[in-house]
Order: C-alpha cells, then structure tokens, then sequence
C-alpha cells in the first residue's frame, strides 16, 4: 500500500511562503506521479496539483496557478510544495498521495492511490 509522509505545515501569515515536504518509499516515486491535495474545513478535499515523476511535468488547480509551485527530488524520493502569495483560503490540511490518473486539467482531478496520511496543517492568518 503506498502511503507518504506529509511534513512542512504551519501558520503563515497572507502574502507570505510555506514549503510542503512529502517523502514515498523509492518504488512509489519511480512507480507513481505525486498529487498535493487539501481539505478546508466543511470542504471536499481538492486537488492543488500535480508533480509527474518520469519527465518533471507539472500541473496545478486554477486556484493556485502562478502562486504554487510542486517538484521533485528523485534522490530523496521528495516532492515539494513551495506555496507563494498564501491567502487566507488556502488554509487546509495538506495531503500528498501516489496518483495513479489525471482525469481532467480543469478543474484538476486525479486519482489517488493508497491511504490518506495525516496530512500537514497550514493556516494563513490575514
């Protein structure tokens, strides 16, 4: 089962930067693309964006295009969520997954595979 560790979470204040850590076991990084997804309190959990691992594509939630950026250390089996301009409504808790599809672009929809994490709390204070 592939399961990954979510780590980097925190409270920042609006307009600022917070980096995401997410490590996988070596098989699930060469096996698998790495998703970032979040949930907000009384909200779906949403796919924030994409990090494929075979050619370092990368894709993102129109609600964080141009503010977020993901990539990946094969070395350290890592991906990276470096989150820029926050906003108050980015406040969720962040969760990476091994995705198995990207079904659409918008809005992002992939298919996790595995358990959830725990997942890492960031809070934007405005």
């Amino acid at each position: 089962e592939e399961q990954l560790v979510e780590s980097g979470g925190g409270l920042v204040q609006a307009g600022g930067s917070l980096r995401l850590s997410c490590v996988a076991s070596g098989s699930t990084f060469d096996d698998y693309s790495i998703g970032w997804f979040r949930q907000a309190p009384g909200k779906e959990r949403e796919a924030v964006s994409l990090f494929v691992s075979s050619d370092g594509s990368t894709y993102y939630a129109d609600s964080v295009k141009g503010r977020f950026r993901t990539s990946g250390d094969n070395a350290k089996n890592t991906v990276y969520l470096l989150m820029n301009k926050v906003k108050p409504e980015d406040s969720a808790v962040y969760y990476c997954a091994a995705v198995s599809q990207l079904l659409s672009l918008t809005p992002l929809k992939l298919v996790p595979v595995g358990s959830w994490g725990q997942g890492t709390h960031v809070t934007v204070s405005s």
